[in-house]
């Protein structure tokens, strides 16, 4: 199978438990990895026959920016399902979210959770 992917993406949110992440927001980075069948794109050269990176982009940056969650897992979740229900051609995708300043007492680079769905499940 082949897969395209989307790294580093870097959106500002109000996610968060604590009352201070809903109202001061955060930088959150995302990234996905889509698999699909790609074989009609790599013959037609055309980008009606893959997945058009912006609508990705588009789509990730609305589910980060315009709803606020108190888990990256749930946006990570929500980001996931919605790239399988608006993109038929993609098989699986996986998205890890990133959370760079994650409120902790402790010195760590950031909290990052992995979700991984297929169209089967």
């Amino acid at each position: 199978m082949d897969k395209i992917h989307i790294k580093n993406m870097v959106f500002y949110g109000y996610h968060g438990v604590k009352s201070e992440e809903n109202s001061l927001g955060a930088r959150f980075e995302v990234d996905i990895t889509m698999e699909a069948d790609l074989e009609a794109a790599i013959k037609s050269d055309r980008l009606s026959d893959t997945i058009n990176y912006n609508d990705v982009y588009n789509l990730v940056d609305h589910s980060v920016t315009e709803r606020k969650y108190y888990l990256i897992e749930a946006l990570a979740g929500q980001i996931c399902q919605r790239i399988l229900d608006e993109f038929p051609q993609v098989v699986s995708a996986t998205v890890n979210v990133r959370k760079p300043n994650a409120p902790i007492k402790g010195v760590l680079d950031h909290v990052e959770v992995e979700i991984e769905r297929s169209r089967n499940e």
